[in-house]
């Protein structure tokens, strides 16, 4: 089988809001998006490409590939909307993922709320059997005991069951054991083990990540197949992939039976469009800013590249701090995420303050505004009544929207309760917001050593461009790019992702005492691994391997990743692993500690498919349509010449000044190129609208991005 060729590609980004579709065809992108079916997402799918379809005037049996990520898995944890799921584990480890580890992230608070734990208590179950930490068995797995077991689960009416034991990510034996019988007895339940979702040591976010896979297995497993259904009914006939957070390709099996993996898909692809921008202009240090409907993600992208990590939190709850979310163990890049998107509802708390999410109207009934019986007020609802909505285009004037039911749903769920108006209370809602997306962009920052007014931000998803320059205002910011089709970005994302996985293993071992023959081994079994993912997608083509080790000094509680080009080790291999571990120890930390020796904790392989670099563009920052930036008398001539007329001019509130400024309203596609344009300005598109805040230019750039600057550098 060949490799599979560029031809008639969509990316399908479904989230909790709307179905986005990006159909490429040549080097053309058509784009459609329609609201998410809760009932059946499926069904959103086939009409949004059939939309891009009838736009391209290509017929769904002529596609080529279809790739698609989802937030559904995500939302699931968040909303808590997964399967009733159990927990086995082993005897005396019953409460590890409600004891969490012994970090706080609120060192000082006595009565500190930890985050529940996923799976309660009384569905949680043990087995006696022990391995030690080389996975050896100290004491074999108790099969009455099991059995036992066996019959509770049967009476709870489980639908899906994690299995954790003890260092199993050495020793998959037991865990092994403990499916037979469960597939024996029990042939209709989903089984998740440890050992083949996170074989990664650290029990507690190992134990978290197959409780969070058997959690949303039935409910992904049943969503796909159903997808791969309804595709097949309308004659696609095309593989159909998966992206997964690591921002790899997989195929549809391997995603229905490790759906962790796809807890960030859709951010995922949001993110590689996002370092796809970062590499055409050349910019190594990014933060990319996706806010749909449901939730908003901020991400890393330096030396053109996303930040990524082994382990990522899922909804964090105290302040966006380290350690108040749902830790899961998989590759992931790395981003931080809040529940606040347009859909996300807001009202008012004991304190009387004014809280946004993270329940979310979503499409049904979604917001107020949308006409569709939606009574709470929601981020969408507020910039409506702030006028950075229009309502006869919203979605290219697919539907209009209600401004009368926003109105009644702020008055009746904030107004009143805080005395105000609606307009206030509308303010109150999108500064809220904008202020928790701050704080959790800062938290990042700090988190990775970043000073953001350095960064440029990349804005894109149906919400993040009406919000980002208020981002920007907020965290020093002083440029800003929304890219061509920002409002479908996650789903041209897909369209730039590799085919590519990555297997991760952990087997402690000092430098002084290295196995390499264990070593290799445990990377052939890796490579092996990660070519059947590979296989899965029929793709042939030359991939490009690349090997981590994660190491740390003897004693430290943390390790750092180290790139190893040598895939095969022996001494010498061994001392250019230390080497490169120092090397890596003193660009961070800026000194070595002597006398003390080094292990590895854990190795990481990948594979990935080779990917075609953009055209190379810089930015053009355009000349003032007054002239006043121009150099010369022609500039200006040129300037005036190249003047454009605003669709109209509207009262639009600025939450910086706090009042109603004019501004004019453009269509993107009738924005001239090279001329600089001074806020307030609002940019309607059919997938969603920029807003220009007063202290920001705008500037149509060659490839259609709106590159959007503050006019006075370093002002706050």
């Amino acid at each position: 089988m060949q490799a599979v060729t560029p031809g008639i590609r969509a990316g399908v980004d479904i989230g909790g809001t709307f179905t986005d579709v990006a159909l490429e065809y040549g080097d053309q992108i058509f784009t459609s998006k329609v609201l998410t079916d809760y009932e059946k997402p499926e069904r959103a799918i086939v009409e949004a490409l059939k939309a891009a379809a009838v736009l391209a005037k290509v017929q769904l049996s002529e596609l080529d590939a279809v790739i698609h990520g989802t937030t559904l898995a995500t939302n699931a944890l968040i909303e808590k909307r997964g399967a009733r799921t159990a927990f086995i584990t082993s005897e005396g480890f019953r409460d590890v993922i409600e004891m969490r580890n012994e970090g706080r992230f609120e060192q000082y608070d006595l009565s500190i709320q930890l985050p529940p734990a996923l799976v309660p208590r009384c569905d949680r179950f043990t087995v006696a059997g022990r391995l030690d930490a080389q996975g050896n068995e100290l004491l074999a797995l108790d099969l009455a005991g099991l059995n036992q077991v066996v019959e509770q689960l049967r009476a709870g009416n489980y639908q899906s069951i994690a299995v954790g034991l003890m260092h199993s990510y050495r020793n998959a034996v037991h865990e092994r054991q403990v499916r037979d019988v469960l597939t024996a007895a029990l042939p209709g339940a989903s089984i998740s083990l440890s050992s083949d979702v996170s074989p990664q040591i650290r029990e507690f976010e190992r134990f978290n990540t197959v409780c969070a896979n058997a959690y949303v297995k039935p409910l992904m497993a049943s969503y796909l197949n159903r997808l791969a259904q309804a595709l097949a009914d309308e004659g696609t006939t095309c593989p159909l992939y998966m992206i997964h957070s690591g921002g790899g390709l997989m195929s549809l099996k391997s995603a229905a039976e490790y759906p962790v993996r796809l807890l960030e898909s859709g951010p995922a692809g949001g993110a590689i469009y996002a370092s796809h921008i970062a590499k055409r202009y050349g910019l190594n240090k990014v933060i990319s800013y996706d806010m749909g409907g449901t939730t908003a993600k901020i991400c890393l992208i330096e030396n053109q590249q996303p930040k990524t990590s082994r382990t990522f939190e899922v909804a964090r709850t105290y302040r966006f701090k380290k350690g108040s979310g749902m830790p899961i163990s998989i590759p992931v890049i790395e981003m931080v995420e809040i529940g606040a998107g347009g859909g996300s509802i807001a009202h008012v708390d004991n304190m009387r303050q004014v809280r946004v999410g993270p329940e979310s109207a979503g499409s049904e009934p979604g917001p107020a505004c949308y006409g569709r019986n939606g009574e709470h007020p929601t981020v969408t609802d507020a910039d409506l009544l702030l006028n950075k909505l229009d309502a006869n285009r919203f979605a290219g004037g697919a539907f209009k929207l209600d401004g009368a039911a926003s109105q009644r749903a702020m008055e009746n769920h904030i107004a009143k309760t805080l005395g105000s108006d609606a307009v206030q209370s509308a303010f109150a809602v999108a500064e809220m917001v904008d202020e928790n997306m701050a704080n959790a962009a800062r938290m990042h920052a700090v988190e990775s050593g970043c000073e953001l007014e350095q960064y440029t931000m990349i804005a894109y998803g149906g919400a993040a461009p009406l919000h980002a320059a208020r981002l920007c205002e907020k965290l020093g910011i002083d440029r800003l790019v929304v890219p061509p089709g920002a409002g479908v970005g996650s789903a041209i994302g897909f369209l730039r992702a590799p085919f590519g996985y990555e297997s991760l293993r952990s087997a402690v071992m000092r430098l002084s005492q290295f196995d390499a023959a264990m070593v290799n081994q445990l990377v052939a079994d890796m490579r092996t691994e990660v070519s059947a993912f590979l296989d899965e997608t029929a793709y042939q083509g030359k991939v490009i391997p690349e090997l981590k080790a994660y190491m740390r000094y003897a004693g430290q509680g943390w390790e750092i990743p180290v790139a190893s080009s040598i895939f095969e080790f022996d001494a010498a291999a061994v001392a250019g692993l230390r080497q490169n571990f120092i090397d890596e120890y003193v660009h961070l930390f800026g000194h070595e500690v002597e006398g003390l020796d080094i292990e590895v904790v854990s190795w990481s392989l990948s594979l990935r498919s080779e990917q075609v670099a953009p055209d190379l563009a810089t930015f053009d920052e355009g000349v003032s349509s007054t002239g006043s930036d121009a150099s010369a008398n022609n500039s200006s001539a040129m300037a005036e010449s190249n003047a454009v007329t605003p669709i109209e001019v509207k009262q639009v509130f600025d939450a910086k000044s706090a009042k109603f400024l004019a501004c004019r309203l453009f269509d993107r596609q009738s924005l001239p190129r090279k001329q600089k344009l001074d806020g307030p300005i609002v940019v309607v598109e059919k997938e969603t609208s920029t807003y220009v805040s007063a202290g920001y230019s705008l500037v149509l750039q060659d490839d259609d991005s709106l590159l959007i600057v503050r006019r006075e550098k370093g002002a706050r």
